[in-house]
């Protein structure tokens, strides 16, 4: 049976902030013109993404660490992380003076490994899967007595992490919803909690509303047991919030002050990705683009003032392009088409230009003559053609038909 939490109040929100400030920036919040048309109203976004260390995780590490004593400090502090967390650790340990240690998957994303190690902490690579990795960090700080520092099941984490939403409410005292995403729990558990503190002292009310990854959702299924379980996850391009189970501590906060939670699938982060590209210059990491993934798939209904929290940008540049490459397809700016045609001179000139006369862009092409089902006379194109959504796509295929030729659309 887990022990009731405590919930900070609103000073010692107030206070963290006033410590986190010592070393983070007060990110802008900047408004979504293509989210506000989108839904009909107005859509703001907390660029967290453009945060020191590219991620909010340096809030809470800065604050749990800044209360460390002078006899913990010298001890120095481990944690366990893929990626922000580590950052945020190692930046926060240079700040305070500490020696860090940080234990990191073997296989982590290089750019996060290096930007932890050029913060100045030392680096160790450990574990296949990141359980092993957290084993190994639990172990050396039991065995060196250096302070482990959680990524978010900590009250002063929290504290820290809730910030963003004193931010928020700060500058837009009439906002009606702030969207955030859920991983462990540590970001969610601090801004619903800070943010209904915050309007409730004003005499307003807030929703706030959770965002899972669909392969990683434990939150849904434990919200409703009333107790935090542990499910398997599955793959999803959103590792940064890819966790089995919810942290206790803010669990509890969560079942308090978060309205909903909803879950959003990669196709649906790798869109928002694009959008947030193309539509507001943003590099955003995959966990840090499913609130807008949630607005775009039609996973929540807005009414009112709403603020989109984009929680990191710290994105592998070889991910980034398969990322939009599949986000693109997944918005069928990317369509594969098949084309049997009579082998015989001429054919592929006129598969193009059918193609280009629909304002298509051929981008790739497959020519076999060995496919299934095509006949000895017969040779099979496959194309990537660029278009612009699906009614091009279809118009595309029209004007294939329309010249005699035998055209399908491959779905994936």
């Amino acid at each position: 049976m887990s022990t009731k939490v405590t919930q900070p109040t609103l000073a010692e929100f107030e206070l963290a902030h006033e410590n986190v400030m010592k070393v983070a920036i007060k990110t802008p919040i900047l408004k979504s013109n293509f989210l506000s048309k989108f839904t009909g109203t107005e859509v703001f976004l907390k660029c967290e993404n453009l945060q020191r260390t590219g991620a909010y995780k340096l809030r809470g590490a800065y604050n749990r660490m800044s209360k460390l004593s002078a006899a913990e400090r010298k001890k120095g502090v481990v944690a366990a992380s893929a990626g922000n967390h580590a950052q945020g650790v190692a930046l926060a340990a240079r700040k305070l003076g500490i020696k860090a240690t940080i234990f990191m998957p073997i296989g982590a994303s290089l750019p996060k490994l290096q930007a932890t190690e050029n913060y100045g902490a030392e680096v160790v690579l450990t574990g296949a899967v990141f359980g092993e990795t957290l084993k190994a960090a639990q172990e050396y700080s039991a065995k060196k007595g250096a302070i482990f520092i959680p990524p978010f099941d900590h009250l002063d984490v929290i504290a820290g992490q809730g910030t963003v939403g004193l931010e928020i409410m700060e500058e837009l005292a009439d906002v009606d919803n702030i969207i955030v995403a859920i991983g462990g729990g540590g970001l969610a558990a601090g801004v619903a909690t800070s943010a209904k503190l915050k309007a409730a002292a004003r005499g307003r009310k807030i929703k706030i509303i959770g965002v899972q990854a669909k392969n990683a959702s434990p939150y849904v299924q434990s919200l409703k047991l009333g107790r935090p379980i542990e499910q398997q996850i599955t793959r999803t391009i959103a590792d940064g919030i890819a966790v089995s189970k919810p942290g206790a501590i803010p669990f509890q906060l969560i079942k308090k002050n978060i309205d909903k939670v909803v879950t959003v699938s990669d196709d649906e982060i790798a869109k928002a990705i694009v959008v947030l590209l193309e539509r507001s210059k943003m590099v955003v990491e995959p966990a840090g683009a499913v609130g807008v993934a949630a607005i775009m798939s039609g996973a929540v209904k807005l009414k009112g003032k709403t603020v989109v929290i984009l929680s990191g940008g710290n994105i592998d540049p070889l991910l980034l392009q398969k990322v939009v490459g599949h986000g693109l397809a997944a918005a069928e700016r990317y369509t594969s088409i098949s084309v049997m045609l009579p082998d015989r001179p001429g054919m592929l000139v006129k598969t193009a230009e059918a193609i280009a006369s629909a304002h298509g862009n051929v981008v790739e092409v497959l020519h076999t003559r060995h496919g299934k089902g095509l006949e000895i006379s017969e040779v099979e194109l496959k194309m990537s053609v660029e278009t612009t959504g699906h009614d091009h796509r279809q118009r595309v295929l029209k004007a294939l038909q329309d010249a005699g030729l035998k055209a399908r659309i491959d779905e994936e």
